[in-house]
């Protein structure tokens, strides 16, 4: 609208109250006027020396390019004429357009009058944002003055809130309220409000002694108060702890009744700790001294106890592996055990390692008296001594936790209440070691404690760590000394002082067996190198033993027996405890292997040796190709043919018989009987085999060979089963 309007002020003066017809029609003359200007050709010279002739050529030539202009010289067009002919057509064209303006001056005028209405409208909007303009400049200064005063009051607000919660904090920290005077004064220390006020007194002193370091001012108006408050709180709670450490004096009392109610309260010893040293030291030394006295009268009457329900029958020095069972003693010397066998046996003694008795309820002497039962040495130890673990333990978590120490402070206050107790235990077992000579005891005694030892490992406990490495090394030698004297017993053993000889597995070699399974059974949970290499020497000892005494034997035949029944007898002992591959096992394997083999050749040398030595001898020359060097042995040939089809029935069950009668293990006898019936087969193999070579094929004498097949069959027949 702006835009026409200014076109419409540039355009000539037109009156708009005038006849809209002749408005038009002087608009349209003055527009005419304005764009069609006249020529006039005489102004033009063309002899002026600026006209330049190159000019008006390029200006022709362009011309002459025209595509109208080319079609006008083309079809030989008059110029002139079309030139009138152009004239006219703008003129007609002219009028037509001055007609149409004519027409439209009333919808123009209109327009015109419509402009200047708009104008005036757009200037009177142009003036009221002018003054919103001025308006909201003012507006935005004003916000940004409110904006200033915010962030002005915001930080004096956040200063103001900073200053109130650290004043609030410290009024709050300052003052005693009323509740905590009164609960401090007037209530029971065993009451839940007694101790949260105990708390907050606690703090109320620790934020005190803050401030007097700061030399803070208003600290001096509480620090009276606070003070008596916390002499208030010191008294009731030492009476109340101290009467709690009495009470364990009563007989009959179960201390760990008041031990966990201690533990309840054991803040209690903390703001002591804190607040009143001298206080809190009185009250531990007054709890050491208690305990010290507890636990040592209580495990010194139950171990006095224990011993009453102990085995009366024990061994002593006499009571060794290679001792005589009829030995005689001295006339002043105690009987022996009934049975010394029972010495080296350990029966279901080893069944005190199993989980269930180890960690079982521990006895109760009393009652066991009443029921006249009595116990081996090791099941008291075990009871008295899970006792020690169960006490110890539990002891020590309370010390840690009720006082507050760890570490070596934890040990040496353990050591304060229990050292007396622990030194106790170890005088009365150096006593019993001293004079103990039962291996198999002493034995089991050392994996208890390294099984409770594993036991406090597990629950981190370490106050008893030394008192198992003291006991160790009172039950370690004593158990070697004991093994060595049994190993002495043996080697310095006299053949000819243990009575008639005889081929059944002999006492001495029983007891090794029985005592050798027992310790290699015991030994594999928790193994030992000292310990395998005692037992080595033992076994060798024995092994040496078991030769000496069958060399006392006139025949090699009762030799083996002898032998071959002590082997079997301690490898069957062995092999029900033992593993399969240790090495005592193996070893006996070994041994008793070899002189069974020998053993079957020896009976099968009677009846059947001129075989067996023709069959050898055969053989030896057949690897060097002299057989031959037999052709003339018929006589001897015959005669073993002969002999071995007539006899041979009568020969093996013979044998059989002699060998059940030799062995009292019927399952060795057995193992012996299928041994040599199988050599046989072998060796009479082997005499089929000679006889088929050529230089003796000949024979007549051969006819009368048994078939093996039949005598395989014939020999099952001879095979006993049980």
């Amino acid at each position: 609208m702006a835009e026409v309007a200014a076109a419409g002020g540039a355009g000539p003066d037109v009156n708009t109250t005038g006849n809209p017809t002749e408005m038009a029609m002087a608009y349209l003359q003055d527009e005419t006027d304005g764009d069609i200007p006249d020529i006039n050709l005489g102004d033009l010279d063309l002899t002026t020396d600026e006209f330049i002739l190159d000019e008006v050529d390029i200006h022709i030539q362009a011309n002459l390019e025209d595509d109208l202009v080319k079609e006008a010289l083309k079809t030989g067009v008059d110029l002139r004429q079309y030139s009138k002919q152009v004239e006219s057509e703008l003129q007609r064209i002219e009028q037509a357009s001055i007609k149409d303006y004519i027409k439209e001056s009333q919808n123009i005028a209109l327009l015109h009058n419509q402009i200047t209405a708009c104008d005036s409208i757009l200037e009177r909007m142009e003036g009221m944002l002018s003054g919103f303009q001025c308006d909201l400049s003012s507006i935005s200064s004003e916000i940004q003055t409110l904006q200033q005063q915010s962030v002005s009051m915001n930080v004096r607000l956040k200063n103001r809130q900073a200053v109130r919660s650290h004043l609030s904090q410290l009024v709050d920290e300052l003052v005693v309220p009323g509740a905590m005077i009164s609960t401090i004064l007037d209530s029971p220390v065993t009451e839940q409000g007694f101790l949260e006020q105990l708390h907050e007194l606690n703090n109320k002193i620790n934020f005190a002694k803050e401030l007097s370091f700061r030399e803070t001012l208003a600290c001096s108006d509480i620090q009276d108060i606070v003070d008596r408050l916390k002499l208030k709180a010191v008294s009731k709670i030492r009476e109340f702890i101290l009467q709690k450490i009495y009470s364990f004096r009563k007989p009959m009392t179960n201390y760990q009744i008041p031990q966990n109610t201690l533990l309840k309260y054991r803040f209690f010893y903390q703001f002591l700790l804190a607040n009143e040293r001298t206080v809190a030291k009185e009250i531990r030394d007054e709890y050491v001294d208690t305990m010290s006295k507890i636990y040592y009268s209580y495990f010194k009457s139950y171990s006095g106890r224990l011993l009453k329900v102990q085995y009366e029958e024990v061994a002593d020095k006499d009571d060794l592996m290679g001792v005589e069972d009829t030995a005689k003693k001295g006339f002043f010397s105690k009987p022996s055990l009934k049975s010394r066998n029972t010495i080296f046996t350990v029966g279901q003694r080893g069944a005190i390692l199993s989980p269930a008795e180890l960690e079982g309820p521990i006895l109760v002497p009393h009652t066991a008296q009443r029921g006249d039962s009595r116990y081996p040495y090791e099941t008291l130890f075990r009871s008295q001594h899970y006792a020690l673990l169960d006490n110890g333990c539990r002891e020590f978590l309370f010390l840690s936790d009720f006082f507050m120490v760890t570490g070596n402070s934890a040990l040496d206050l353990f050591n304060s209440i229990m050292g007396k107790t622990l030194s106790m235990f170890l005088k009365s077992m150096s006593t019993y070691v001293s004079d103990c000579y039962d291996s198999i005891a002493v034995f089991l005694c050392i994996h208890i404690i390294l099984r409770f030892r594993a036991i406090t490992v597990k629950r981190t406990i370490p106050a008893l760590d030394k008192y198992w490495e003291a006991v160790l090394e009172l039950l370690w030698p004593r158990f070697e000394l004991i093994l060595e004297m049994n190993i002495n017993s043996i080697r310095n053993t006299d053949p000819q002082k243990l009575g008639v000889l005889d081929t059944r597995p002999h006492y001495i070699t029983r007891r090794y067996a029985e005592f050798s399974s027992a310790i290699v059974s015991i030994n594999q949970t928790f193994t030992n190198e000292k310990t395998h290499t005692l037992l080595g020497q033992l076994q060798v000892e024995v092994e040496n033993f078991v030769l000496k005494m069958a060399a006392e034997f006139p025949s090699r035949r009762d030799q083996l027996i002898f032998l071959i029944n002590n082997y079997d007898m301690m490898l069957s002992v062995l092999m029900e405890r033992a593993a399969d591959d240790s090495k005592e096992v193996e070893g006996f394997q070994q041994l008793l292997l070899a002189r069974t083999q020998e053993f079957i050749e020896e009976i099968l040398s009677p009846p059947f040796g001129g075989m067996i030595a023709f069959v050898k001898e055969a053989e030896a020359l057949m690897e060097k190709g002299q057989l031959d060097r037999l052709k003339n042995d018929e006589a001897r040939i015959t005669q073993l043919i002969r002999g071995f089809s007539s006899s041979w029935k009568q020969s093996v069950e013979a044998m059989s018989q002699d060998v059940m009668r030799s062995f009292t293990n019927f399952k060795n006898g057995t193992s012996i009987i299928q041994g040599a019936l199988t050599q046989l087969i072998q060796y009479y193999h082997g005499f089929h085999k000679v006889l088929n070579q050529p230089s003796f094929r000949s024979l007549a004498v051969r006819s009368e060979l048994i078939n093996l097949h039949h005598l395989m069959v014939e020999v099952k027949k001879h095979k006993p089963n049980f």
